[in-house]
């Protein structure tokens, strides 16, 4: 009986042992320190806060389902990389969207990224110069494809304008309003291109394309 006894309690001080020494190795690769690199946009305390949940949670078994969950609560962020770097740091590559307009839509505002999709406005310092859009993302995502199709000058433009009817406005930095009728306006962005190559181009401020087969210039 007492033999039983040495024998038991020789077990539990084996076994609480080896259970404490896995307990600190496991410790060891818990997630202590992040680092953000190729954010140009997004300052890294901005990402490290969707992330702070995941500080001190082990790095070995950290899922990457939830750390893409929580980085793209941001919509700036258009993709990651993320490597882990024993025994506690977590590397995460940010590649941000670019912002190409600002939309406002009703008494919304946002940024449109290249790929048309919304971005949360937010004072950024290097994209004051963006064009305005007034109307709808859905639209003017089929307008701005078009526009890229017949190689418009994309950088001229000031503003775009979507009207009731279905038609756009677009006006320069030069101040020329093109107005665009609400079918076809390919055929007129074409010409308003070809105009573009005249001596006298310059001196027009309105092109009206509203008139089916008709040019009013002013």
């Amino acid at each position: 009986m007492k033999k039983r006894l040495v024998i038991a309690l020789f077990l539990l001080i084996l076994f609480t042992t080896i259970n404490s020494q896995q307990r600190f190795i496991a410790s060891q690769f818990d997630l202590k320190t992040i680092e953000i690199e190729n954010n140009l946009l997004l300052k890294d305390n901005d990402i490290k806060n969707l992330l702070i949940s995941f500080y001190n949670k082990n790095l070995l078994f950290l899922n990457n389902n939830e750390v893409k969950k929580a980085l793209m609560q941001n919509s700036l962020i258009e993709s990651f990389n993320i490597k882990k770097k024993y025994p506690n740091t977590l590397k995460v590559k940010i590649f941000e969207k670019k912002p190409i307009a600002v939309l406002f839509d009703k008494k919304n505002k946002f940024y449109l990224s290249e790929k048309i999709d919304l971005i949360e406005f937010r004072n950024l310092p290097n994209y004051h110069t963006l064009p305005y859009v007034l109307g709808n993302k859905d639209d003017f995502k089929i307008f701005y494809n078009n526009l890229k199709k017949i190689n418009f000058p994309l950088n001229v433009v000031k503003k775009y304008t979507l009207y009731a009817t279905g038609r756009w406005d677009i006006e320069t930095k030069d101040n020329q309003v093109i107005k665009l009728p609400s079918k076809n306006y390919l055929k007129s962005l074409k010409n308003f291109l070809n105009l573009k190559s005249k001596n006298d181009f310059e001196k027009y401020k309105l092109f009206d394309y509203r008139i089916s087969k008709q040019l009013i210039l002013r």
